[in-house]
């Protein structure tokens, strides 16, 4: 029976991500409600912590985007690339990451994409090169960052007072590694760009060919001014992630209220870390918006806060119908797997990496499948060294990142392949997530 009912979960799973955008999350609830109603079995408990972490964070996100801190973040990473163009492959991804790691949001890599591509181009680098790495980088960066959903909810499931401390410690270094390994992969990937048939057919358009003219600057210097209020934007969104991070690395800062285990406190009475990210994002959200005179109205308009929607409804639909699954068959699952896991913990990894290929979101992975770690028990380190491998959304390449990134270089170098799965971000990203759980587990018998 348990076989039918995965069969189920996958399916909707699959069904959902074709359908893009929600599909996920109301395919999660046909598939909960078919556990339910034929197969008897008890709902497990909503995923409240995830969805209001995504709720919050996401929220804060977006007010940087309104008061335009998010531009003039971009606006560094972009000078920063344009500053040594002939060393773009090294250079784009560790912006990339570091910006991603910040701002708590892939997404911001879309601003990213169209100046890599043209740097690129016009240095006659491969532009396939530093944009496959690049795109992997943003999605590394979740996996280390304090604002991202991924994080907090890894936090939230571990739940021990130092959970982000130890993540950032083992996560950053190890995905930094695994990005430099995986530039010097495909560093020399492919053919040179002035020896590629694609790119020389498109240079018999003279207005293409005079695009890629390297002393052609009409592309780049756009004169960015930053609008008054994004400087102190990203210096409130800072102090946010320093909040956070002295909570997670000095425990006894955090308060001590007394009273009754709960959502909010922990059972020593403390208040608990989920509970604290979320009064400390969403207040520095309300400090964003007064100081800078940005408009709530605005911020409820931006691109990362009409993606919260998308982003709670899918959580709620996949996460609750896998915690379900979970709960049902949690007995059959330990019995199958926990020796296994036992003397070879990394094949957990496999796990992680499969949903998260097939939901294309890492928050939703984290809460659906590290759960069943603890379960099997997976000490915390070994869980926090495998959690790069949510990052598998590259693996098919529907997610928008990867789609972006093909459809801004011009030159056709960035393509998926005849095979689909032969597509210019595999080799990079299984390179760079490889690695990074390898160096994850080297880093845990050095600090724990």
């Amino acid at each position: 029976m348990i076989f039918v009912q995965l069969g189920i979960l996958l399916a909707m799973i699959l069904i959902g991500s074709q359908m893009k955008g929600i599909g996920l999350g109301v395919m999660g609830m046909v598939g909960l409600m078919i556990f339910v109603l034929v197969f008897k079995m008890t709902p497990a408990e909503p995923p409240f912590a995830v969805l209001l972490i995504i709720l919050a964070i996401v929220t804060t996100a977006a007010t940087l985007q309104a008061a335009g801190g998010l531009d003039y973040l971009v606006s560094i990473a972009e000078k920063i690339i344009r500053k040594n163009p002939s060393q773009i492959t090294f250079i784009a991804p560790f912006t990339t990451y570091f910006l991603c790691l910040f701002a708590g949001t892939a997404h911001i890599v879309y601003s990213l994409l169209p100046i890599i591509a043209e740097v690129a181009a016009k240095q006659r680098i491969r532009p396939e090169r530093p944009l496959s790495v690049s795109v992997i980088a943003s999605h590394l960066a979740i996996t280390g960052s304090p604002m991202s959903a991924a994080t907090a909810s890894l936090v939230a499931i571990l739940a021990y007072s130092t959970a982000s401390i130890d993540i950032m410690k083992i996560c950053i270094p190890a995905s930094i590694v695994g990005i430099f390994v995986s530039i010097l992969v495909v560093r020399k990937k492919g053919v040179e760009l002035d020896k590629d048939p694609i790119f020389l057919e498109k240079m018999k358009d003279p207005e293409f060919a005079r695009s890629m003219d390297p002393t052609d600057t009409s592309g780049g210097k756009n004169h960015y001014q930053a609008a008054p209020g994004a400087k102190i934007a990203v210096g409130i969104f800072g102090l946010a992630i320093l909040m956070i991070i002295l909570f997670g690395a000095f425990p006894h800062l955090v308060p001590h209220v007394g009273g009754a285990k709960s959502f909010s406190v922990n059972a020593d009475g403390t208040i608990s870390l989920t509970s604290l990210i979320i009064m400390i994002t969403l207040t520095a959200s309300a400090l964003m918006m007064l100081i800078t005179k940005t408009s709530a109205t605005k911020v409820a308009k931006m691109s990362l806060f009409t993606s919260m929607a998308t982003a709670v409804v899918s959580v709620l639909g996949v996460v609750w119908m896998s915690a379900t699954f979970m709960a049902a068959n949690e007995a059959v699952i330990a019995h199958t797997f926990k020796d296994i896991v036992a003397e070879h913990p990394w094949t957990f990894a496999f796990a992680l990496f499969l949903m998260g290929a097939l939901t294309f979101s890492q928050a939703a992975t984290t809460r659906t499948i590290m759960p069943m770690g603890v379960a099997l028990g997976i000490v915390n380190p070994h869980l926090i060294a495998m959690f790069p491998a949510v990052s598998g959304d590259f693996l098919l390449p529907g997610y928008p990142t990867l789609v972006a990134a093909i459809d801004f270089d011009r030159t056709g170098s960035t393509k998926i392949g005849k095979y689909v799965l032969n597509h210019s971000f595999m080799v990079p990203g299984l390179v760079a997530l490889s690695v990074a759980i390898i160096v994850g587990f080297a880093l845990t018998g050095i600090f724990f």
